[in-house]
C-alpha cells in the first residue's frame, strides 16, 4: 500500500451554533492512506452527514486539523476550498445529482469543471471513463432514459474523470434495488482493486463489510471496528 496519507483528520470537532449548541463531531481522528477502501457505518443521527460535509470541504471544523492529500485545509479561502474540492475529491451521492437535460457525456464532463481542460480533451476523457464503467452504449442518453444503476454509474464516472485523490461515496446504493446495488458495489470493488482510494459512508453493515477497514460512528465519535487487513 502507498504510505501517503490522502486523508488526515486530527482531533476534529464540529459544533453547530444554537441554543444550546450542537456538538456534531467530537475529537475525531482518522487517517486514510492511498489505495485504502475505508467504510464508515453508523445509524441515522450518528454524525455521518456532518463527517461527510467536513471531509468534502463543505463545512469547516471548529477544532482540530484536516489535511487533504498533503494540503492543510485550515486557512484556505472559500475559493481555494472550492477548487481543492473540485480537483481532489470525487463525490458519489445517493441521489445521483445528474443534470436532467445533459447527456451522460456532458454530465461527466462537469467533473473537469475546475481543471481547465480543453473541451475536446474533456469529451474524450468523459467518453473513456464511461466506457470504463460499462456505459459506452449510453454516451448520449439523458438521465430520464437511464436506469437507476446506469445513473449511478454516470455519477461514478463523473467523480472519477478528474482523477481525484479520494473517491467519497455517500450511501451510493441507497436509491437502488438489491440486484442493482450489488452491481454498483462490485464496480466500486473493482475501482479499489485498481488502486483508487475510497471512503464510503453507509448505514448498512453489509455494505460496510466490503471495505478493507471499517470505522463506526456514533454520537459524533469514531472508533475502529475492524483491524486493517
Amino acid at each position: 500500500m502507498d504510505p501517503r496519507l490522502v486523508l488526515d483528520l486530527q482531533n476534529i470537532g464540529l459544533t453547530y451554533p444554537g441554543v444550546p449548541p450542537v456538538e456534531a463531531l467530537l475529537d475525531c481522528t482518522l487517517e486514510v492512506r492511498a489505495g485504502e477502501y475505508v467504510t464508515i457505518v453508523g445509524p441515522s443521527g450518528s454524525g455521518k452527514s456532518s463527517l461527510l460535509n467536513l471531509i468534502g470541504l463543505l463545512d469547516r471544523p471548529t477544532k482540530g486539523r484536516y489535511v487533504l492529500d498533503g494540503f492543510d485545509t485550515s486557512d484556505l479561502s472559500e475559493n481555494d476550498r472550492t477548487s481543492m474540492r473540485g480537483q481532489r475529491i470525487g463525490f458519489v451521492f445517493q441521489a445521483f445529482h445528474l443534470i436532467d437535460h445533459r447527456t451522460a457525456v456532458e454530465n461527466v464532463m462537469l467533473g473537469l469543471l475546475y481543471q481547465r481542460v480543453p473541451r475536446l480533451e474533456r469529451t474524450q476523457r468523459a467518453q473513456a471513463i464511461l466506457q470504463k464503467v460499462g456505459l459506452e452504449h449510453r454516451l448520449d442518453a439523458v438521465p430520464a432514459t437511464l436506469s437507476g444503476g446506469e445513473r449511478q454509474r454516470v455519477a461514478i464516472a463523473r467523480a472519477l474523470v478528474g482523477q481525484p485523490a479520494l473517491l467519497l461515496c455517500d450511501e451510493p446504493t441507497g436509491n437502488l434495488d438489491s440486484a442493482t446495488s450489488a452491481t454498483v458495489l462490485e464496480l466500486i470493488d473493482e475501482l479499489h482493486d485498481e488502486g483508487i482510494t475510497i471512503l464510503l459512508i453507509t448505514h448498512d453493515d453489509t455494505v460496510a463489510a466490503r471495505g478493507t477497514r471499517t470505522i463506526a460512528i456514533d454520537d459524533g465519535r469514531l472508533r475502529d471496528r475492524r483491524v486493517p487487513q
